[in-house]
């Protein structure tokens, strides 16, 4: 029996452990990954964290878990497929067995979404990504495409133009919603080319990709590009399919917790990309964290 059991450890996750240490809270982390971090693990450069601009998201990931083990957090692998939480111990159900607790901290974060046009599946892993510092070194001298105009998509085509030959950004609006700062660099650089209000219409190539088709969605006229690799960053969903019935979300399937935390049912919690909330960034996400165990502080005292 845990006081606290933390579902994800990206950087909700992994500031819940390190307050939940801190407060002495007997706690298990899983994670369905061989690595913590979360989306970050992903990213080239963090530039917004405070205090330490220009960090990977690897490395800030990395920082974070150690912190948290060196006070004591322990973290297993575990992919978590349901909750019951119909009684006051809460059991989190994995695919290699079952936990219990008195709390439960919900910080397993969101996945990359995907287009759903032809190709997208079946040349995934063959030209298909949704990670640019993953893939990016496969398409080095080659070209490139970026799908998307968020500051994920922004900073993907600035990686990869750092080396590939030529990389195109298609996005279905006439100006981009990333930062301006990244859009700066990003227009400033001579191998980027923007293909502006077009949407991808299907992802082509026998056994491997060839080339993207588009279309403009203000004229309908099509055009189809040849590139090596395609890269996906057209926003994310919520890992939250385990929690079931009982945990109110709304209809993207976002958990409805207020900034303490506190969903709908008693002992149970959410922090980071997984909860309804206006802005998803690490800073976020660690407040979140701590957010949620000093909400679970105040929950056990109940219990008493």
């Amino acid at each position: 029996m845990y006081d606290l059991i933390i579902i994800g450890s990206g950087p909700a996750g992994l500031s819940a452990a390190i307050y939940a240490s801190r407060a002495r809270l007997n706690t298990l982390v899983l994670e369905q990954n061989f690595i913590s971090g979360g989306q970050i693990i992903d990213t080239y450069e963090i530039d917004n964290y405070p205090g330490i601009p220009g960090i990977s998201g690897m490395d800030l990931a990395d920082k974070m878990q150690q912190h948290a083990e060196k006070l004591g957090a322990v973290i297993e692998n575990g992919l978590v497929t349901s909750l019951d939480l119909t009684g006051p111990v809460k059991k989190v159900i994995t695919e290699e067995g079952s936990y219990e607790a008195k709390a439960v901290i919900l910080a397993s974060g969101a996945m990359h979404a995907h287009l759903g046009v032809p190709g997208e599946d079946t040349l995934g892993g063959h030209g298909v990504s949704y990670c640019a510092t993953c893939d990016g070194a496969f398409y080095r001298k080659k070209d490139a495409l970026v799908i998307g105009g968020g500051d994920v998509a922004v900073e993907d085509a600035i990686f990869l133009a750092r080396g590939c030959n030529k990389v195109y950004v298609v996005h279905r609006r006439d100006e981009l919603r990333a930062a301006k700062v990244l859009q700066e660099s990003l227009l400033s650089l001579p191998n980027v080319e923007m293909v502006w209000d077009s949407v991808a219409k299907s992802i082509n190539g026998d056994g491997k990709v060839e080339s993207v088709t588009v279309t403009n969605v203000k004229d309908g006229s099509e055009r189809t590009i040849p590139v090596s690799g395609v890269f996906i960053a057209v926003g994310i969903e919520p890992r939250s399919s385990y929690a079931g019935q009982n945990i109110a979300m709304d209809e993207k399937g976002y958990i409805l917790a207020d900034e303490t935390g506190t969903t709908n049912v008693p002992g149970v919690f959410a922090a980071g990309d997984v909860r309804k909330k206006q802005l998803r960034q690490v800073v976020t996400a660690v407040a979140d964290g701590a957010n949620a165990v000093t909400s679970v502080e105040k929950y056990l005292l109940t219990l008493k």
